[in-house]
């Protein structure tokens, strides 16, 4: 991944020009820096070529207490959320938790199907519902230095609206399930409406879509055999649940025969553009079948610890090669999109769990938030590092007072003090969608009062 340290980034006269006065960029090979005055990114493109400076210097005894150095910003690739569902971020507070498919719960509450969604969902799920909601999400996510996002939900349109309205990258989730809901009836309905959808958003350079089936416990052989060949017709990644608790396993033994992983290798839906959410609870055959087929995983940690799924092996995927990205799941399952929060803890788990201080050091938890994730995306040619002719997709943070200096390794402070609240600037395809911490996108006060009113209403409905 690449990123980087700068000063103050300002407009030159040329539109859509950006000027920074330099300090270092983070690469995998080490520090770089470019020339003051020097631009960075002219008509939505990185066009900056840097000075090599090597890795950052030792510093004995610094080994707790990272800070990093006064005053300054740290502009780096945006950050990708992978196996997002952005459009439960409006319930929030006690109903957030109920707002989630029930058969990710049936190992801890049996009275609920796993064919249905809840009925507080059933009853809201609306195209406005996921506009507003959606609008919501890529505000949090903006000002959060999120740029990309991957979607799982219904009503794919309004999701596209909300982040084309924000300026935000987007890659929607074409869902499947065999169920009935509010949006489709059954895994056909479902691919048909979100197959026109794309078709209406082809030409938009920031809009895309994936094959989203939701899970193996929820979907058919038969709709996974058509998504494979969607897949294949419309070179698009798929997107899809897998291994998150261990009741879903012992379900699919139980059922087919063979481990969730497995179901889906004979099917056809394996290979490098899939992207398994969550992969939790995995057997040294599930292991194998992911690095041997090139699979991607999104590593989800706070929703894993909030709904006591487990602990993914990380450390272990990441030894086998296996591509990992950082995602959140959503509000529903963790209350926040904050990948700078995924980051430390992802960082902070791997070290735990595997007892070996040196687990997934914070140069690797950078890679995973940036460009693994659009790797996993099949964008890792457009975006996920700060490399000369990709879209200009950047982030600056501000390092600026007291807690946050003095500064010994950017990197680890990046992981382990900065947080999305030093945020200052964010940039997609060189627009700037923050400027100095405030949204540039005009319809703030409005969706403040479109989810006042939603809170409202589902308080009510609560209550009732």
């Amino acid at each position: 991944c690449g990123e980087s340290f700068l000063h103050k980034p300002f407009r030159d006269s040329n539109e859509g020009s950006w000027i920074f006065l330099g300090r270092w960029r983070i690469h995998e090979d080490g520090l770089h820096t470019p020339q003051n005055n020097t631009k960075i990114a002219a008509e939505g493109r990185i066009t900056c070529q840097w000075q090599y400076l090597g890795f950052p210097p030792a510093i004995a005894g610094k080994k707790v207490r990272r800070r990093c150095g006064r005053g300054h910003r740290n502009g780096h690739r945006a950050s990708q959320d992978g196996g997002t569902e952005t459009v439960k971020r409006l319930p929030f507070g006690p109903t957030s938790s109920n707002l989630i498919f029930n058969a990710s719960h049936q190992s801890r509450s049996p009275k609920r199907s796993g064919h249905s969604i809840s009925s507080a969902e059933s009853a809201n799920a609306s195209h406005q519902f996921v506009l507003d909601g959606t609008r919501l999400a890529c505000a949090e996510m903006l000002l959060g230095g999120v740029t990309c996002f991957n979607d799982m939900y219904f009503f794919p349109e309004a999701a596209a609206s909300a982040a084309s309205e924000l300026g935000m990258r987007a890659m929607l989730g074409i869902t499947a399930l065999e169920f009935p809901t509010p949006y489709a009836s059954d895994a056909d309905d479902y691919l048909d409406k979100g197959l026109a959808v794309r078709e209406q958003w082809l030409a938009d350079p920031l809009i895309g879509f994936c094959l989203a089936p939701h899970a193996p416990y929820t979907v058919a052989d038969a709709s996974f055999e058509r998504i494979v060949t969607l897949a294949a017709q419309l070179n698009v990644p798929i997107h899809c649940h897998v291994n998150e608790t261990r009741h879903e396993i012992a379900e699919s033994l139980r059922q087919h025969g063979v481990t969730p992983l497995l179901r889906l290798r004979r099917l056809g839906l394996l290979g490098p553009g899939f992207i398994g959410v969550h992969a939790i609870h995995l057997e040294d055959g599930d292991f194998e079948l992911l690095a041997a087929t090139g699979c991607s995983v999104a590593h989800c940690p706070t929703s894993n610890l909030k709904l006591a799924s487990g602990f993914a092996p990380v450390v272990r995927m990441r030894q086998l090669g296996i591509n990992v990205g950082l995602g959140t799941d959503g509000a529903a399952s963790n209350n926040r999109l904050d990948m700078f929060g995924e980051m430390r803890l992802a960082a902070l788990l791997a070290k735990g769990s595997s007892g070996d201080a040196s687990a997934l050091p914070a140069r690797e938890v950078l890679r995973m938030a940036t460009l693994n994730g659009a790797i996993a995306l099949g964008l890792g040619h457009e975006i996920g590092s700060i490399t000369p002719g990709k879209a200009a997709d950047l982030v600056a943070v501000s390092l600026k007072g007291l807690n946050a200096t003095p500064c010994y390794d950017p990197v680890s402070h990046l992981v382990h003090v900065a947080g999305r609240e030093c945020v200052t600037h964010v940039w997609v395809a060189g627009k700037c969608c923050v400027d100095h911490k405030k949204l540039s996108w005009s319809g703030q006060n409005d969706l403040e009062s479109a989810i006042t009113l939603w809170q409202n209403r589902l308080e009510v409905r609560s209550e009732s």
